[in-house]
Formats: structure tokens, sequence, C-alpha cells
């Protein structure tokens, strides 16, 4: 049992840590001129926006972060995840 655990808790961070990489190329893809139809673009966001979303939805619920000029979500996103890995390992 404690193979098992060790497995996933292993998948779990090494997939938390792809998605980090998706969300600081997505950072930086955010500083470039979007091209129309690009794939890195279309599935670098996707992949991302399924983790930022739910997060954007409680941040919107605060008026003192809503009002922020920039994506909180996206940082507090980034730091929930590097929480979960650290406490990973």
């Amino acid at each position: 049992m404690s193979q098992f655990v060790y497995v996933i808790s292993n998948a779990a961070y090494l997939l938390i840590g792809a998605l980090q990489l998706l969300m600081f190329i997505r950072a930086i893809l955010s500083w470039l001129p979007m091209l129309e139809d690009n794939a890195l673009t279309d599935f670098v966001y996707s992949v991302t926006e399924v983790v930022i979303y739910p997060v954007r939805c409680l941040v919107e619920r605060s008026e003192l972060l809503a009002s922020m000029p920039i994506d909180i979500s996206f940082f507090i996103t980034f730091v929930l995840l590097s929480l979960i890995q650290t406490a990973l390992m």
C-alpha cells in the first residue's frame, strides 16, 4: 500500500510541476503578440485555464481582489500549486 501512495504522490508532484511550467509559458506568451490559431498557445491556455478559472471565480467574489488591475488569480493559483507540491515532498 505504501508503494502505491508513493507512486501516486510522485505522479501528482510531476503533474503539478508540468502544470507550473505551462503556467510559466502562458505568462511569457501573454507578453508576446497573439497569433491567430496558434496550436501551442491554444494548448497552453486550454490546459492552464482549467486550473486558473476556479480561483478566478473566487477572486471575483472579493471586491478588494477583483478591483486589482492585474489578474491576481494567476499568481494565487501558482502559489497554491507550489504549496501542494511542497506538501507532496
